[in-house]
């Protein structure tokens, strides 16, 4: 499993947030936090409930979901939603 030791309470959350949110794809989660699909699955596994991560799998998995970048309309061509804070590379802004 994914040590997540490695992320302060705060990038866990950011993680998690990123990876529930169907515009961000997972190339933006790597990107910013240098974690691959593989281990955003096993964050997400370990961190919600069996419930909530069979949903967010099942979104994820059908056609409906924009996460990997292959299966996303070519008109967007943004890692984030315009009402998102700034992020940059791993820092995320203050709220």
């Amino acid at each position: 499993m994914v040590e997540t030791k490695q992320f302060t309470e705060r990038e866990l959350d950011r993680i998690i947030e990123m990876a529930w949110e169907d515009r961000t794809p997972f190339e933006a989660i790597l990107f910013q936090f240098s974690v691959p699909e593989k281990d955003v699955i096993k964050i997400m596994r370990g961190n919600l409930k069996s419930s909530s991560f069979k949903r967010w799998r099942k979104r994820v998995n059908s056609g409906v979901s924009q996460k990997h970048l292959k299966k996303r309309n070519p008109n967007i061509t943004r890692f984030k939603c315009s009402r998102q804070k700034a992020i940059s590379g791993n820092r995320i802004s203050k709220r």
